[in-house]
């Protein structure tokens, strides 16, 4: 005996419509880009393990196990941006985080980098984070003269930047400062014990390096004013990546109090070779898209990463595979 079902009234047709849309668009997004995954070895360079790039890193390794289980990643640190890019051109690490302006820099000193060196996607800001103690004399980057600061380790992308800001405020890196080369893994413990006057770090906030700091001692940044960024930009065309900003009060609530911080920023770039497989290179840049809300959930600065910006990967050109990804998705 057959039974009668009500007439379904057009509100909910459309609505069975529209949800079978969505779902289509769904299994669309997360198909995978051919029959089998590719497969093989790769090494991802990233910076110090108490960083961002470590730790974002760390998390990106773990979702492309998921999307490829067959291919191996190599997670190794690093000082940072400098010593990264020029990993990738010399091809001791296949994939790597840098700044674009250490990018810039790096071509600018070796003009067969254009040919070698490819940008897969745009993925977050760093920001120029200068750290002295709450009670510190240090009002301004000028106030460092004669002090001791910690500029980053060498080859960081924090050296670079920590160099170009002092000398924007009239500082010599080299006499009218004792430099220290220490990171975000040893300098918060430096400056709370007193060994150091003050230490530049430049990183997607927040840092755990610094948060764990806040948690034992009471820091306080110092402002770098769009006037210091403005002086940068005259000094070589990589300092054009810096643009004025303010660090987010949210970024380190118990340190600032509901105040934004005038600093720098610079975007970061994932960056591989030319020669790089082109297929490797799609599903890994449909990986790194895809998992921006999941590895954003313990990486606050992956939440950036975005569809709409990933491809202005400036100062290089998109890889040939991660172009094909790009313009797969493009409405």
């Amino acid at each position: 005996m057959s039974k009668v079902f009500p007439r379904a009234g057009r509100g909910r047709v459309l609505s069975g419509a529209a949800g079978v849309v969505v779902l289509g668009l769904l299994l669309w997004w997360l198909l995978p880009l051919g029959e089998e995954p590719p497969s093989g070895a790769v090494t991802l360079s990233t910076g110090t393990t108490s960083g961002v790039y470590y730790e974002y890193g760390s998390r990106l390794r773990n979702e492309l196990a998921e999307d490829m289980p067959d291919l191996d990643v190599d997670l190794t640190a690093s000082n940072g941006s400098q010593e990264n890019v020029a990993r990738v051109a010399a091809g001791q690490a296949d994939f790597a985080i840098a700044a674009a302006d250490a990018v810039e820099t790096y071509e600018a000193q070796h003009t067969d980098a254009t040919a070698r060196l490819r940008g897969v996607a745009r993925l977050y800001d760093d920001y120029v984070q200068l750290v002295v103690p709450r009670d510190s004399a240090v009002r301004s980057v000028a106030d460092l003269k004669g002090r001791t600061v910690a500029t980053g380790l060498a080859r960081s992308g924090v050296r670079l930047i920590a160099e170009r800001v002092l000398r924007a405020a009239g500082l010599d890196p080299a006499k009218d400062i004792t430099a220290m080369a220490e990171g975000i893994d040893t300098g918060p413990e430096q400056l709370r014990q007193g060994r150091i006057d003050a230490f530049f770090w430049s990183g997607g906030v927040p840092t755990a390096g610094l948060q764990d700091l806040a948690n034992r001692f009471t820091f306080r940044f110092v402002p770098i004013g769009p006037e210091l960024v403005a002086k940068m930009h005259e000094q070589d065309d990589a300092t054009g990546y810096y643009r004025a900003t303010n660090m987010p009060e949210s970024a380190y609530p118990t340190i600032q109090n509901g105040a934004t911080v005038p600093t720098i920023a610079v975007s970061n770039l994932l960056i591989t070779r030319a020669d790089m497989d082109p297929r490797l290179t799609e599903w890994l840049t449909r990986t790194v898209i895809k998992s921006r809300d999941g590895i954003g959930r313990h990486v606050h600065s992956a939440q950036l990463v975005d569809l709409r910006t990933a491809i202005y990967t400036d100062p290089l050109p998109l890889h040939e595979g991660a172009k094909r990804y790009y313009k797969s998705v493009k409405p």
